[in-house]
């Protein structure tokens, strides 16, 4: 598993790129590996806003359908249109090609309750000691 340094992470497995005030959104390596085949991703549309842990999305796997929580408040700017024709490269990519979305943050302060990288691996392996 891998868990890129340069992300905050949340406890539903969410992770988030800052960009100034833009905020690229996807899930987890530790997430899709968990789902197991992604064939589906249900994504909002450009323009929609949405409060901070409430769903944006979903995705299907051959085993679940997951909802996908906001790490933040925010706006969305782009969506990622490549999960609508090959949703597999959240397996493949999920730090790259596989992100879902980009907002506009709409209250930075929020991002103080995300966990680093580290915070992040320590979640996941604690649930593996239970």
């Amino acid at each position: 598993m891998s868990y890129p340094e340069n992300l905050l992470y949340t406890k539903d497995h969410e992770w988030i790129k800052v960009d100034g005030e833009r905020g690229t959104i996807g899930i987890t390596d530790f997430a899709q590996s968990e789902l197991g085949d992604i064939v589906y991703v249900e994504l909002p549309k450009e323009g929609d806003t949405f409060a901070v842990h409430e769903t944006f999305g979903s995705v299907e796997s051959v085993k679940t359908v997951s909802e996908m929580f906001m790490p933040v408040s925010g706006t969305i700017l782009e969506v990622n249109q490549a999960l609508t024709e090959n949703p597999e490269l959240v397996n493949t990519d999920p730090y790259g090609a596989g992100w879902m979305i980009v907002v506009k943050i709409e209250n930075p302060s929020e991002l103080d309750s995300l966990m680093s990288a580290s915070e992040y691996e320590d979640l996941i392996n604690e649930g593996k000691e239970r």
